[in-house]
């Protein structure tokens, strides 16, 4: 059984896509604000990352703020204090995610089900202690004062349009890239994993080698995203790595609709949409509000907003 969203692109599909992508280059012409869509699109590329783990491989991971946090630091650390300029500081923060999951995942992909789920989280808790007490990563204070510089010693990244237009070119990148891997034979192949793994095993397949290539490229992906939203905001802190932060990434994708290609971008949106209009008027109440529209989706919107609007589709095409 698949779930909305695995099969063939459609037209409709397709159409939806580039009107999404239209409104998002318009967007800081049209009153948004950029920094605030840029953060938003850092966490939409997070999701996309875990989403590709949850939704397309079935493994719940509890500790994806790990990876993210860890190329967070790292782009920090070499943009900041070693000079470097910012597009090899997002490409070694990739690669230190990539490594780092490497490595999580040797343990954890030997588990199933709540064992992994707790050794994800167990050894991400790991990793914060670690950026706790390190002393380049500023501790409690967080690194701060990171430089955009400029891309390729050409665009100014300080120029908020030109940061904009690049965050939103990886974005398109990630997003184009996932698809593509969910539609091929390899993404084929996680999902039988998903929906059947003894069979899988039975076919021949090397269940765990797949595994745990998904599970590193997811958390290239959400190191990339770190990365990202390191050199935007000009900063990492240890909420960066946090646990609460792996919940918000599992919140966004089950809000938008698990197993879907749009679903997370409209979860993380959505999120921290209502995380900076709260913010400042109901405090730290947000954390209950976000919490309350969570339990809803869960009890009425069990597949996300985007999945239940395909499974509306799919009925309404039934009758």
């Amino acid at each position: 059984m698949s779930t909305p969203g695995t099969s063939a692109i459609s037209p409709s599909a397709r159409l939806t896509w580039v009107v999404g992508l239209v409104l998002l280059i318009a967007a800081p012409f049209i009153g948004l604000y950029p920094v605030f869509m840029m953060k938003a699109l850092c966490f939409a590329i997070f999701a996309c990352a875990f989403n590709l783990l949850l939704g397309y491989t079935g493994l719940l991971s509890f500790g994806h703020a790990a990876y993210f946090g860890a190329a967070a630091y790292a782009t920090g650390w070499l943009v900041r204090s070693a000079g470097m300029p910012p597009e090899i500081g997002l490409l070694a923060g990739t690669v230190f995610a990539a490594v780092l999951g490497l490595v999580v995942g040797l343990i954890a992909i030997r588990r199933q089900g709540i064992y992994f789920a707790m050794i994800t989280l167990a050894m991400a808790q790991m990793v914060y202690f670690v950026w706790l007490q390190l002393k380049f990563t500023g501790g409690e204070d967080g690194l701060q004062g990171v430089p955009r510089g400029q891309l390729f010693g050409l665009f100014p990244l300080s120029n908020p349009l030109v940061m904009y237009y690049t965050v939103l070119a990886v974005f398109v990148a990630v997003f184009l890239f996932i698809v593509r891997v969910v539609h091929s034979p390899y993404g084929q192949v996680l999902k039988a994993i998903r929906e059947n793994e003894p069979r899988a095993i039975s076919l021949g397949y090397d269940v765990d080698r797949y595994k745990l290539m998904a599970f590193v490229l997811s958390t290239a992906i959400a190191g990339l995203a770190g990365s990202l939203k390191t050199v935007v905001l000009g900063f990492a802190t240890l909420s960066d790595a946090h646990w609460s932060l792996s919940g918000e990434v599992v919140l966004m994708t089950l809000l938008g609709g698990m197993g879907t290609f749009a679903g997370p971008v409209i979860g993380a949106f959505t999120i921290i949409g209502l995380q900076d209009f709260l913010a400042d008027r109901v405090g730290s109440w947000v954390t209950v509000i976000i919490g309350v529209i969570f339990v809803v989706c869960v009890l009425a919107f069990r597949k996300g907003i985007v999945g239940e609007l395909l499974a509306w589709q799919q009925r309404r095409r039934a009758r």
